[in-house]
């Protein structure tokens, strides 16, 4: 009876110790508490949005998504420190070489982290809740954008419609790492500038189509 009593309570230990190992730690560690609360408020009002009934889930959810903005203004900080000290302490082509090196650097630490956040996500989430943090952390552009496009040109055809979504989602993966709004911004506009090209080439005339869409909407009496 002992050594099954034993047994047992060895088993509850390894499960408290399972289940202790699966939580996600804030990594607030030397950062200033200001930022992290506004970092945490952020990434809540995400977790806010995906209607998790677990309290334990959703903590972990969040600071998944936490840690990811802090690792971003980390490889950040780091490249803004290599290129201020490049500018400061060179001068010509090897202060150009340096902060290009420093961009490099930068670039290559993105793409090491960049999978990252989806696989950590994916212990707690499903997929539709995964895009639907991609889609908080970037402003729900795809979303919007997409819409827009069905609704400016009705006539899209099934494929035209997939590929305007796929390029998007595409955007989406880059404006994840972007290091600021501005530049979350110009990920997309980069993607919105190659549909529009696709559609020109496709024969859609987008003046006509946007000054149609304008109409209509006007018509309706909603703003745009």
């Amino acid at each position: 009876m002992k050594t099954k009593i034993h047994f047992i309570l060895l088993f509850l230990l390894l499960v408290g110790m399972s289940a202790s190992a699966q939580t996600v730690q804030l990594n607030e560690e030397n950062r200033d508490a200001d930022y992290v609360k506004t970092i945490c408020d952020r990434s809540q009002k995400i977790v806010d949005g995906l209607g998790l009934t677990d309290q334990e889930t959703a903590l972990n959810v969040r600071n998944v998504i936490a840690n990811r903005y802090f690792l971003l203004n980390d490889i950040y900080e780091k490249r803004d420190a290599a290129v201020k000290e490049a500018k400061e302490k060179l001068t010509g082509d090897a202060k150009n070489a340096a902060v290009q090196a420093a961009e490099n650097a930068k670039d290559s630490e993105l793409f090491r982290h960049h999978f990252e956040l989806e696989s950590n996500l994916s212990l707690y989430l499903d997929d539709a809740q995964i895009e639907a943090v991609k889609d908080g952390m970037t402003y729900g552009v795809v979303k919007k954008t997409y819409d827009a496009h069905c609704d400016m040109i009705p006539t899209l055809k099934d494929f035209e419609k997939k590929l305007i979504l796929a390029w998007l989602k595409e955007a989406r993966e880059y404006a994840m790492d972007a290091e600021n709004s501005n530049k979350k911004h110009a990920a997309f506009g980069k993607y919105k500038g190659r549909i529009n090209n696709y559609l020109s080439k496709q024969g859609y005339d987008l003046t006509k189509e946007r000054k149609a869409w304008y109409e209509r909407m006007k018509a309706q009496g909603k703003k745009f």
